[in-house]
C-alpha cells in the first residue's frame, strides 16, 4: 500500500513532506505525548539506536498532538538527533488511522494509540504496529529495517 504523502511542521524551524525522503526508509512512530513516562522510553530507545538505524539508511520521525514548542523543549531534554512531527489538528494521525477511544483512570478518553510505521524508499507502506508496547519494540523495528536495507 502507498502510504500517504504529508505535509506537516516539525522541529527545527523545518517542514516534513514525505515525497522529500524517496529513497530512504522511514520509521514514523505515534505517541500520545511529550514527557510521560512510556513515550519518553521509547524515544531514549529510538536515540539510542538512531547510528544503527542510519547505517540501515532509515530516518526516524515521532509524532504526537504537542505543539512544536512542546517538541522542541522534549526534544532538547532528551538530546535526540531526530526531529518530532507536531500534528495538533490530528491530520497525520487520521491519515494512519491512530486516534482512539482508550481508557484512562476509569474515565473514557480519545488519544493516539502507540504506533509505528515503517515506509520504504519507494514510498510503500512495508509494516505496522499497532497498540505498541514499548519494551522490545525499538530492537524490533531496527531488525525490521535492517532486513530491508
Amino acid at each position: 500500500m502507498t502510504a500517504p504523502d504529508f505535509s506537516a511542521e516539525m522541529t527545527g524551524n523545518r517542514m516534513f513532506r514525505l515525497s522529500d525522503y524517496r529513497g530512504k526508509t522511514l520509521v514514523l512512530y505515534f505517541y500520545p505525548k511529550d514527557n510521560t513516562p512510556g513515550c519518553t522510553t521509547e524515544s531514549m530507545q529510538f536515540r539510542d539506536l538512531y547510528p544503527q538505524f542510519q547505517e540501515a539508511n532509515t530516518e526516524i520521525f515521532g509524532i504526537s498532538r504537542d505543539s512544536i514548542r512542546s517538541h522542541e523543549g522534549f526534544k532538547a531534554k532528551l538530546d535526540m538527533p531526530f526531529e518530532l512531527i507536531s500534528d495538533p489538528d490530528e491530520t497525520v494521525c487520521n491519515l494512519f488511522d491512530v486516534m482512539k477511544m482508550k481508557t484512562m483512570y476509569g474515565k473514557q478518553a480519545r488519544g493516539v494509540e502507540r504506533s509505528t510505521f515503517i515506509i520504504d524508499g519507494n514510498g510503500t507502506l512495508v509494516k505496522e504496529w499497532r497498540g505498541v508496547k514499548v519494551p522490545g519494540h525499538v530492537d524490533e523495528v531496527l531488525e525490521f529495517v535492517k532486513a530491508l536495507a
